[in-house]
């Protein structure tokens, strides 16, 4: 049974592991503290890093010998594998660890076995403390080892008439500088940034991360299927991130930089790419996490192919009447095929609203 030192040691882990969040990939954010023999805490850590130290080693180097007959509080199972780190789980035996509470199990058929380890050392090892938050703020990398592919956020802003922009196409500005700049934090967070052919020709945008000291810059992509909105010149070929343009394998892409040409399938039904092996190549290339930002064609094909995991939409509160909507053709024809949705956070961003949502399961009979 957790004490209460060890639940406010989570809840610490938890809100250090969400540092890591844009950096770690392809491996998970991870939060560890380490309290000593008397429950006080001796020392603490995330997983800053793909190739650096673990959380575990952080929070061990940091406590140093209070951590011999301690408790290590970690986020993750700690891993039982030799990759460009060594094993956290015996890291801890060796430091003297006393009891390891970990949050959730490690679902990687590679590292698990952690507990195992431990336990077989003679350690104490409890799972499941405050595991729902911990699950919630490591979702994009669960979600990416369990389905094979990226966690898939889908980011739109709209005015409350769900319009994304008005009758003439123009669209600046929708929502606040405040809700532009929590986007900011949401790319700061993602592998990659996912826009589609429209939003290039359009905007022009250059899908890096602006105002958030320190961010590492995500991968920046353009399905570009025929190879026509992405011109010599472009904002998002700049220097400032890796760009990838996704074109069909029959597209002539001659004018494009060829290491920036990521040729695929083009869908076995309606226009545009196959969203599975878009997503399967961008997991190949260590992508665990996903901000489709749009357009509304591109999500209409990402909700076909039931690869949106998270909803987040920013709500203006202005009326338009008219204009392209949020979301077009999902292979929805009826109301018993909707996707229906969780609402898990309703917050003010300045005079916006965030809303976020998650997809649940149809009922049968539906």
């Amino acid at each position: 049974m957790a004490t209460a030192a060890e639940r406010t040691a989570m809840r610490r882990a938890i809100t250090l592991a969400a540092r890591g969040l844009g950096a770690t990939s392809p491996n998970p954010v991870v939060g560890c503290v380490i309290l000593d023999a008397a429950g006080e805490q001796a020392g603490e850590g995330f997983h800053q890093r793909a190739g650096g130290p673990h959380a575990e080693i952080h929070a061990l180097r940091e406590a140093g010998e209070r951590a011999r007959g301690g408790t290590a509080c970690v986020t993750l199972e700690p891993c039982n594998h030799t990759g460009r780190t060594g094993p956290c789980a015996q890291a801890l035996v060796e430091a003297g660890v006393h009891r390891v509470v970990y949050a959730v199990g490690d679902p990687n058929p590679q590292a698990t076995g952690g507990a195992d380890t431990l336990r077989a050392a003679g350690v104490q090892v409890e799972q499941g403390l405050l595991a729902d938050e911990a699950e919630a703020g490591n979702s994009a990398w669960l979600t990416s080892v369990r389905l094979g592919r990226p966690y898939v956020l889908w980011k739109y802003a709209a005015t409350l008439d769900g319009r994304i922009a008005a009758a003439d196409a123009t669209s600046r500005w929708i929502t606040s500088p405040e809700a532009r700049a929590d986007v900011h934090r949401l790319r700061a967070e993602a592998d990659a940034v996912v826009v589609g052919s429209g939003t290039a020709r359009a905007d022009d945008p250059q899908l890096g991360v602006r105002g958030i000291e320190g961010a590492t810059q995500p991968l920046r992509v353009v399905v570009d299927t025929g190879a026509t909105a992405v011109r010599p010149g472009a904002r998002v070929l700049d220097p400032t991130a890796p760009t990838l343009i996704a074109v069909a394998d029959d597209a002539e892409a001659g004018h494009l930089p060829e290491d920036a040409v990521l040729r695929l399938p083009r869908a076995a039904q309606g226009p545009g790419l196959d969203i599975d092996a878009l997503l399967a190549a961008l997991h190949g290339r260590g992508i665990r996490s996903v901000l489709l930002e749009g357009g509304p064609v591109l999500a209409g094909s990402f909700v076909s192919a039931g690869a949106v995991d998270t909803v987040v939409g920013y709500l203006a509160p202005v009326l338009l009447g008219a204009g392209p909507a949020a979301l077009a053709d999902a292979g929805i024809s009826t109301i018993s095929q909707a996707l229906r949705l969780h609402v898990t956070e309703s917050v003010r961003i300045g005079p916006d609203l965030r809303i976020t949502a998650v997809p649940v399961p149809a009922r049968k009979g539906n």
